[in-house]
């Protein structure tokens, strides 16, 4: 009887959350890659222990966008209606969440956005195919009931082990895919934390990790995750490290910092980490005569805040090399200049 009451008060709770907090203002996080990402903690033999550890509780101000773009109440396992070819248990969503809202209560609401899929390769999240697609349209989604998007959480790798040619290929198809979303989601320095390997499915996981570990992108941050324990088949993390990956996806996000962001001053108005849409077309790659590759872009069309002045375009260049803020700028709406280390990159925006 007492089971049967709390199922019953959890259900009301999760109603009356997702119409309460459907029109609230969020922090959003999207949740991509594949099934260490989605969670398989606590499982083995394809059957899940039903372990839920404190860290990963249902909490009122973290909500999950589910599988028909509905705010609800999230619980674990968040990714139960995303990746439905697996049975899935405990991953680091829930207790990212938990962990920055312990460490920032002014994040307010956060707004979890499941999108891995177990057993995908890197190639399979390039733009224009399925996955990509519906990254984006829950994005899009997760964004009409208000809130912004705060950052991309990135846990995929293990399927690239396999060959030899997806393991080299991985940093440059993980940077284009960093740039594609940027790109479409209109947040061109939208903060990425991506996970190095803890393991892998073939033999080619040092080459992987090597490739993550050796990214330099403006606003990507990579923690490492060898080392944490994984369940007996050897490739996903138990229950408690995924406790852990989530508190250090949090310490991670935290170490994002205003000044290496894009900031532009039009008409004294400055973006911050905070509100940052902008529209921007990607431009063509060039080298410089360092030998390092720049991205040359023509217009930036940026979108003021609600109620301010209307849409334009500034003349703008980007400039390969980091470390500017706001205050750099003498002149209000003189120029926006995104100091992008792109030294280590081969982007071609076309692919």
């Amino acid at each position: 009887m007492l089971t049967l009451y709390l199922s019953y008060a959890y259900l009301l709770i999760s109603s009356a959350v997702t119409v309460a907090n459907a029109a609230a203002e969020k922090s959003i996080f999207l949740l991509a890659g594949q099934s260490n990402m989605a969670g398989r903690g606590g499982v083995v033999n394809d059957t899940w222990d039903n372990y839920v550890p404190p860290e990963s509780f249902p909490d009122l101000s973290i909500l999950r966008l589910s599988a028909d773009l509905n705010w609800q109440l999230a619980t674990e396992p968040l990714h139960r209606d995303i990746d439905t070819n697996k049975v899935c248990g405990v991953g680091p969503g829930m207790a990212f969440a938990s962990s920055l809202l312990r460490k920032d209560s002014s994040i307010g609401v956060v707004g979890l956005v499941p999108c891995a899929v177990g057993g995908t390769n890197i190639s399979e999240w390039g733009r224009g195919g399925s996955l990509y697609k519906q990254l984006i349209r829950r994005a899009e989604a997760a964004l009409e009931g208000g809130g912004t998007i705060r950052g991309l959480l990135w846990f995929q790798g293990e399927s690239d082990t396999v060959s030899r040619e997806d393991a080299e290929s991985y940093k440059t198809r993980m940077q284009n895919f960093v740039f594609h979303v940027r790109a479409d989601l209109l947040l061109p320095v939208l903060p990425v934390i991506q996970v190095a390997l803890a393991s892998g499915e073939g033999a080619y996981v040092e080459m992987v990790r090597e490739g993550q570990l050796g990214m330099d992108l403006v606003n990507l941050r990579t923690i490492d995750a060898k080392g944490l324990n994984l369940e007996p088949d050897g490739l996903h993390l138990t229950t408690p490290s995924q406790v852990l990956l989530g508190n250090m996806l949090a310490n991670a996000f935290m170490q994002t910092r205003p000044s290496a962001m894009i900031t532009t001053n039009i008409a004294s108005t400055i973006i911050s980490q905070n509100f940052l849409t902008q529209f921007f077309s990607l431009g063509y790659e060039q080298i410089n005569k360092e030998g390092a590759v720049e991205i040359k872009v023509d217009y930036v069309d940026y979108r003021s805040p609600a109620s301010k002045d209307v849409p334009r375009k500034e003349k703008v260049e980007v400039n390969p090399d980091t470390g500017d803020k706001a205050s750099d700028y003498a002149n209000p709406g003189e120029a926006l200049s995104s100091r992008v280390d792109l030294s280590h990159s081969k982007f071609d925006p076309n692919k």
